[in-house]
């Protein structure tokens, strides 16, 4: 069967006993924000995003993805009972309404094998309302080898649904943490982290003609949002190590030079959130706390700036956030924005235009940030500041 490679988008998730969430069932926009308390599950809910494009990705699968997350256990909603396994369905669709397919899993850790596994419960795939795959049968139960893993995972058994597995994999997670940019020695042998120990090394990667364009388009940004920046440019040390430095105006008339090293948390973070923003990528992309240690007026502006990048490459993108500052954007829409309050059973998910009161604040002249970050801040926040009574 060929496959058409078709563009896609999440347009539904489902969970069950993911983290922090017994049950969660929301509809997906091309853009979302999700707001919640710390500790609420905002990471754990890309996280099953992610968890998706580790089933996919080469080197992957079902037992590296589980392991990479500690384990079953460490999966498994605190709140289970009467549900042992651990479930994700999403729902997908194609272009202009296309092909629409459905991939559901549900997963357990094996206690009969030694060392226990994660094992397949069901696998199910749907194209167009018409299930195509449905497995474990009986013969494969009695096998539990092959429980070990996923028809998603196996080249051999998701060609009737390869664009799914494609679209898994090409989802793309971003988080920079400055220190490991300007410690890299410390994190020799990473590939692709998020997180950015090796981001020089991504970069340098990128053809040279492509890797200019993007760094010119980042240095005209920074000179915006970085006083006295001038220039950015990536280079090579005598070690033949990738570096980035800057150009800073100066009391001498050729300025000054700063490595990464010196960069501060802010000019890195920004510029990590700026190439990621200029991948020319399809796949949707998870952003975690993008407006961390950049000025508020810069914050106001990453929805803006983000949805252009939107518009460029046609991709998803779905950001966790605590600021009122990137809320104020009057372009995010109640139905793009995700409300997430725990309690004892597991956090609840709810849109934030499900309330009504939210609406009425809106037509009163409240911004977005201004309703929803009070609305999911703990109970008796400003105990905080007595605690030492």
């Amino acid at each position: 069967m060929p496959v058409n490679n078709e563009k896609l988008k999440f347009i539904r998730l489902r969970l069950r006993n993911w983290k922090n969430f017994s049950a969660a069932d929301v509809s997906i926009r091309d853009r979302m924000f999700l707001v919640g308390p710390n500790a609420s599950g905002k990471s754990n809910f890309l996280d099953a995003f992610r968890f998706l494009r580790d089933l996919a990705s080469p080197g992957g699968g079902l037992q590296e993805a589980v392991r990479r997350r500690g384990g079953v256990k460490a999966i498994r909603c605190l709140a289970a009972r009467r549900w042992p396994d651990v479930e994700i369905h999403v729902e997908l669709q194609g272009p202009s309404g296309g092909t629409n397919w459905g991939y559901a899993l549900a997963f357990h850790q094996d206690n009969r094998r030694r060392p226990c596994l994660p094992s397949v419960r069901t696998e199910r795939v749907l194209k167009n309302g018409r299930e195509i795959v449905c497995w474990p049968d009986e013969e494969d139960k009695k096998d539990q080898g092959r429980l070990t893993q996923t028809a998603l995972e196996q080249v051999s058994a998701n060609r009737a649904f390869r664009d799914v597995a494609l679209f898994f994999a090409s989802t793309r997670y971003s988080h920079i943490v400055p220190q490991l940019v300007r410690d890299r020695d410390s994190y020799v042998g990473r590939s692709k982290d998020p997180y950015g120990g090796d981001f020089l090394e991504q970069i340098a990667k990128i053809p040279e003609s492509r890797r200019e364009k993007r760094m010119k388009r980042i240095e005209k940004a920074l000179r915006i949002a970085v006083p006295q920046l001038e220039g950015l440019e990536l280079w090579h040390d005598d070690h033949g190590a990738p570096r980035l430095r800057g150009k800073y105006r100066h009391w001498r008339p050729p300025g000054a030079w700063q490595t990464e090293e010196r960069f501060s948390d802010g000019t890195l973070r920004l510029i990590g959130l700026l190439w990621a923003a200029m991948e020319q990528r399809k796949g949707p992309m998870l952003l975690e706390e993008p407006e961390l240690s950049l000025h508020a007026g810069i914050v106001r502006m990453l929805p803006q700036m983000l949805a252009r990048a939107q518009r460029r490459t046609g991709r998803q993108m779905f950001l966790a956030t605590h600021s009122s500052e990137l809320l104020r954007d009057e372009g995010i829409g109640l139905d793009e924005t995700l409300l997430l309050i725990p309690d004892s059973e597991g956090t609840t998910v709810t849109p934030a235009g499900s309330p009504q009161e939210v609406r009425d604040l809106l037509e009163g002249g409240l911004s977005l940030g201004d309703i929803v970050i009070p609305r999911t801040q703990p109970d008796h926040v400003q105990r905080l500041g007595r605690i030492d009574e």
